[in-house]
């Protein structure tokens, strides 16, 4: 007995050291990426002609001079880099250079969850739906429902977000009252801006899935459960629905990192008071900060969501630890 709970431990031990092998090496690799982006996104940022204090015309040059000084600017560059990698390991993203007083922290802090809110609302709607779309357009081939879903997809990407959202505003706001047209106020003012923002993840979804699900459809692994003669709807629950939703899963934790990460256009329309606005005008104002916080705060959202995905593919096919 002792010597088969040994083998035992020794076999489930020799499984666990791929495993952690591969997890050491994907966190490594998300620890390398977010560093690279660090570093590209700093150096670039001061490649741009110009400086965050340009814009202000009844400064000085001796008040430019100053400022420039106080905020460090005035140093070489590669001690403006080194100096911001430690702040950044102690998480401090710094001050805002256009926004007085208002450190980057604190301004993802109040804004971040408003974004979180709205790109989780779209998911939670948009995912489902448009999985729900491509599996009646795959059944439905060539019928009238297929049509219009099809019709759909092409209208959604075809047509910018900003005009589908100012049409439903008319028509569901303005013409019948249904909805309010903008702000951020209750539930019910995130009806509208939920909707519009996931229009997008519903149309991609709806497409990917009914092309996976006639590609299933033709695998002779299906035509073997139907010659068993194995009811419909267990052969597209459980065969063709669940092989076809396999490769999507790569692209979930980009597409929930960016979600997370809110809409300039659609907050800009409704007046969210999300990350959008800080990050569009930041760029335009070179608030160096603002724009590094911004972006190494969403990089690591995106990276942290592909490494739980590697994790999970890892998980479920060990052949996938080897590469």
């Amino acid at each position: 007995m002792p010597l088969s709970l040994h083998s035992a431990f020794f076999i489930c031990n020799k499984e666990m050291i791929p495993l952690r092998k591969y997890i050491l090496k994907r966190l490594l690799i998300s620890v390398v990426t977010i560093w690279l982006i660090v570093t590209a996104c700093f150096f670039l940022l001061r490649l741009l002609p110009g400086n965050p204090f340009a814009s202000t015309t009844l400064m000085t040059q001796d008040t430019l001079d100053r400022m420039m000084a106080y905020y460090g600017l005035d140093r070489p560059l590669w001690e403006q880099y080194v100096t911001y990698l430690k702040n950044l390991l102690h998480g401090d993203f710094g001050y805002s250079l256009k926004y007085a007083g208002r450190s980057v922290n604190y301004v993802i802090a109040t804004t971040f969850p408003i974004s979180a809110q709205l790109g989780l609302q779209a998911l939670t709607f948009g995912i489902p739906m448009g999985l729900l779309l491509g599996i009646i357009a795959a059944k439905r081939r060539g019928h009238a429902s297929d049509r219009a879903i099809n019709v759909f997809i092409i209208v959604c990407t075809a047509v910018p977000t900003f005009i589908i959202a100012a049409l439903l505003q008319y028509l569901l706001s303005v013409k019948l009252g249904l909805l309010p047209v903008a702000q951020w106020k209750s539930f019910k003012h995130t009806i509208l801006p939920t909707l519009c923002l996931s229009l997008g993840t519903v149309s991609g979804y709806a497409r990917s899935m009914r092309t996976l699900m006639l590609e299933v459809d033709r695998q002779d692994y299906l035509k073997t459960a139907k010659a068993k003669g194995l009811g419909n709807v267990r052969i597209v629950v459980f065969h063709q629905i669940r092989n076809a939703i396999i490769p999507m899963i790569t692209g979930i934790g980009t597409e929930i990192a960016g979600m997370l990460m809110g809409s300039y256009v659609i907050e800009k329309i409704f007046s969210i008071p999300g990350m959008g606005a800080y990050f569009v005008t930041s760029i335009q104002g070179l608030d160096y900060t603002m724009v590094m916080g911004l972006v190494i705060f969403q990089a690591v959202i995106v990276v942290a969501a592909n490494f739980i995905v590697d994790l999970l593919y890892g998980v479920v096919d060990p052949r996938i630890r080897v590469a």
